[in-house]
């Protein structure tokens, strides 16, 4: 077979493409490299670097024995990881139920209902309000309060509708002359034909309730429901309060916490990117196919 010449015009493009393209990768990775590399430099030698940093500064993993040290760190593990598996879970769950219901052409009321779910995207009822409704179902200062009130999210669930109306309605004809009902249409059919964006809305809900600290400030005060966010903002915090440093070592101490904030990023988002890459193949036709159709 013949290859096929490229013009000139479009060899240019091509390099200009690339050229660009390289550029944004270098933008985009550099800054995770830099604190990977901060994170295990000497701190002695990091404080008095300025500029680009393209290497460790020696090694010194002192920052991360202060963290791992601290046995909550692995509390908040164990909580975090309980808020990612089962929040994300009853996320999927409800959103998928929602997105389906309203997704029918023959639902009753379906704009209006429709109407009101997008109506909460621009208006809320406050913090309070929100605090007092958890109270008096009785979530407070129990883990459901963190999985239970964000259950779902109004974009998910549009991104979702739109993908669910995306599906021949032939399908769901020929199953109804089967005699399938609703629950097995829903779970048979159309979840299995929605992987990628399923995969999509699994991996914004995950990181999500990863990166969530805010809900178990408000609801929780039991520590041993704490997610890891919450003890890491804890020992940064802590740290940089000048009155925490020893009287004897003043200058090492604030070296080490300089390093610290740079440790608590990579034990924060380490897991997470280690995940991103098996979702990463569905991302683009994900949200693709849930945000073509309107």
């Amino acid at each position: 077979m013949s290859s096929i010449k490229r013009t000139k015009g479009e060899r240019v493009f091509g390099v200009i493409n690339v050229i660009i393209m390289t550029i944004i990768m270098i933008v985009t990775v550099y800054p995770l490299l830099h604190v990977v590399f901060a994170s295990i430099s000497d701190p002695s030698r990091l404080i008095k670097h300025q500029g680009a940093l393209l290497a460790p500064l020696g090694f010194s993993n002192q920052a991360y024995k202060m963290v791992f040290q601290n046995p909550s760190i692995f509390i908040g593990y164990k909580n975090t990881l309980f808020y990612v598996l089962v929040g994300t879970t009853i996320n999927l769950f409800m959103t998928s139920l929602g997105a389906y219901g309203l997704s029918r052409k023959n639902l009753l009321w379906g704009k209006p209902i429709m109407f009101l779910v997008v109506f909460t995207m621009f208006f809320g009822g406050g913090l309070i309000p929100f605090f007092l409704t958890v109270k008096n179902l009785g979530m407070l200062n129990t883990r459901w309060a963190i999985v239970i009130p964000s259950a779902i999210s109004t974009w998910n669930l549009i991104v979702m509708r739109t993908s669910f109306m995306g599906i021949p309605d032939s399908l769901e004809e020929s199953a109804r002359i089967d005699g399938a009902n609703d629950i097995v249409i829903l779970f048979k059919i159309i979840l299995p034909l929605s992987l990628p964006v399923l995969a999509v809305m699994a991996l914004f809900y995950g990181v999500g309730h990863w990166n969530g600290w805010f809900d178990a400030v408000i609801f929780l005060r039991n520590r041993a429901l704490y997610p890891l966010q919450v003890f890491l903002r804890e020992i940064l915090i802590i740290n940089a309060d000048k009155n925490t440093m020893s009287i004897n070592r003043p200058l090492e101490d604030e070296l080490i916490k300089k390093q610290l904030k740079y440790c608590t990023i990579i034990v924060a988002t380490a897991p997470i990117l280690c995940i991103y890459p098996f979702l990463q193949k569905y991302f683009v036709k994900g949200v693709m196919v849930g945000a073509i159709k309107g």
